[in-house]
């Protein structure tokens, strides 16, 4: 008799199960189906993207589909199943055989447990992963990309905003646009607006991003009030083409959230604003050692391997953007590096220092604006414009930004000592955005790892409720059942979304929000015991 009661329990589990693997299977297809479409709407509005990149695409995001779909799709499958068994009367026939409702429910309850750890799997795992490649696939694709919006809307905005591309007629085959203008923004204004007759598109590939690189040729550009028109035979406009889904906390790997906790500049955000800091850091040492030179009556050399360039200038400041600006009568001898002979002397009333380059290992490009040339011979030429490219920072700087910790360089007290007065605001506001930017990305981990363990444990009180709310309305129609489950799942959702917003609430205290996540699942555990003790009583 033990033995056939063991052999009747197992045919009931393997029925159970059976019918619940139908059901779910049958509905997570279907939700996973609908779902799909809709969560390629943003990159195909923002980027774009063609007929073949959609079906990709589509591939690429199934994971994150997956993640909602599955729990959802086990709920109904429980609801529905129980439900029905209760309804037939097999339940109670089940019962009055002297199986227990506990056991009855282990097929579903495992159910439960194969849902709760895919969606982990998924979420801390999986769902990086599949990111990861769309953003792989979108940069393999990008030049098609850009050419594709140029040829349906006649322009092309950068994703990061800094620039919009008009043309008149695109060539994806020769890589070419005509008819070209490039207008740069920059904090909601226009910076330079650049006219061209052609231009060559390419684009260089990082680990991270794409760079667009633009040559454009017989190019006019117009800059601010005090710079006017400038025209250029060839002039080379480099821009980034940012991440897909942007690089965010929420698509990271755990192994990844754990890295940039442990070293903060791993993460691609916070690593452009120490360059920021870096470069900004960098204009300063350089604007107050040519400051110093000048106080002391000592023109100031920078070299470039061939040629040393020896100059003066009356005032001498960092005015961001990588530029530290010289003004009044500035002059500058150039020498061979070799001979010292004297090659050329220039003479302008404005003069820019620009930090080209790797912001962590710059080189300098010095520019004369409305320069005019004294050769050795004495003869006399107006330039308008000249550039000197490759010019090495000079060793006393380069010892004080020489560091393998980036982070540690640019702290207050590391920048102080370095400097040997305060900063300015504009590095000052670098510092604290910075550091700040470091603070609320460690705590958005937190947030972001508390809310997947949430949403994945959460599975099993919820599937657990739906068996129960499936016996309970077997008396009415089977999708009562599913409907009422639904309301603890929403609440659950609902937690954790309030919890997110929380933890990312600069003026909320983190803990408010991740202990809010889980009060979601405590509800759903609360209400589970309430539910299966009114059923054992029954």
């Amino acid at each position: 008799m033990h033995d056939g009661m063991k052999v009747m329990i197992f045919t009931l589990h393997r029925y159970i199960f059976r019918e619940l693997m139908k059901i779910f299977l049958l509905s997570a297809v279907a939700l996973t189906v609908m779902m799909s479409l809709g969560s390629i709407l943003r990159p195909v509005q923002e980027f774009g993207v063609g007929p073949g990149q959609v079906i990709d695409l589509i591939g690429y995001f199934l994971p994150i589909t997956l993640t909602f779909v599955l729990p959802m799709a086990a709920l109904f499958a429980a609801a529905l199943v129980y439900g029905r068994f209760a309804g037939d009367n097999e339940l109670d026939a089940c019962r009055a055989s002297g199986i227990s409702l506990v056991v009855l429910v282990y097929p579903g309850f495992a159910l439960a447990i194969i849902v709760a750890i895919a969606n982990l799997i998924f979420s801390f795992y999986v769902v990086p992963a599949f990111i990861q490649r769309a953003e792989k696939a979108v940069k393999a694709d990008a030049k098609q990309i850009i050419f594709r919006n140029i040829q349906r809307k006649g322009y092309y905005k950068v994703p990061d905003g800094r620039y919009i591309i008009y043309a008149d007629n695109a060539d994806l085959q020769n890589s070419t646009i005509s008819g070209v203008v490039i207008v740069e923004i920059k904090n909601e204004k226009i910076q330079k607006i650049i006219t061209t007759e052609n231009a060559k598109v390419e684009f260089d590939s990082h680990r991270k991003f794409n760079e667009v690189q633009i040559l454009a040729h017989n190019t006019y550009q117009m800059g601010s009030a005090d710079e006017g028109w400038f025209f250029f035979e060839w002039l080379p406009i480099t821009a980034e083409f940012p991440p897909l889904m942007g690089d965010s906390i929420k698509f990271k790997k755990i192994d990844k959230m754990k890295e940039i906790m442990a070293n903060p500049i791993s993460f691609s955000p916070i690593e452009k604003l120490a360059r920021e800091t870096y470069v900004q850091f960098t204009a300063e040492l350089l604007a107050n050692d040519i400051t110093s030179s000048q106080n002391n009556n000592k023109s100031y050399r920078l070299y470039n391997g061939q040629r040393t360039l020896e100059f003066t200038a009356v005032q001498c400041s960092a005015e961001g953007e990588k530029k530290v600006g010289l003004s009044g009568d500035v002059e500058a001898i150039e020498y061979d590096s070799d001979s010292h002979e004297a090659l050329r002397t220039i003479r302008c009333k404005k003069a820019m220092l620009l930090i080209d380059g790797d912001e962590f290992s710059p080189t300098l490009t010095m520019e004369f604006r409305g320069a005019a040339i004294w050769q050795p011979d004495g003869s006399e030429n107006l330039a308008g414009r000249i550039m000197i490219r490759g010019l090495i920072l000079p060793k006393a700087i380069m010892d004080k930004l020489k560091t393998t910790d980036i982070l540690k360089t640019v702290k207050p007290n590391a920048i102080f000592a370095a400097m040997g007065q305060e900063p300015s605001s504009k590095l000052k506001a670098l510092q604290q955005k910075l550091w700040y930017k470091i603070h609320r990305t460690q705590v958005e981990i937190g947030g972001e790892i508390n809310s997947r363990l949430v949403f994945g444990i959460g599975c099993l009180p919820m599937v657990l409720i739906g068996i129960g709310l499936g016996i309970i309305k077997k008396g009415g129609h089977l999708l009562t059942a599913f409907g009422a489950s639904c309301l603890p799942a929403a609440v659950l959702v609902v937690c954790i979304m309030m919890g997110r917003n929380i933890v990312k609430n600069p003026q909320s205290h983190a803990g408010s929000g991740i202990l809010l996540m889980w009060a979601g699942v405590m509800f759903l555990m609360l209400l589970t015991l309430i539910i299966y003790r009114k059923l054992l009583k029954s």
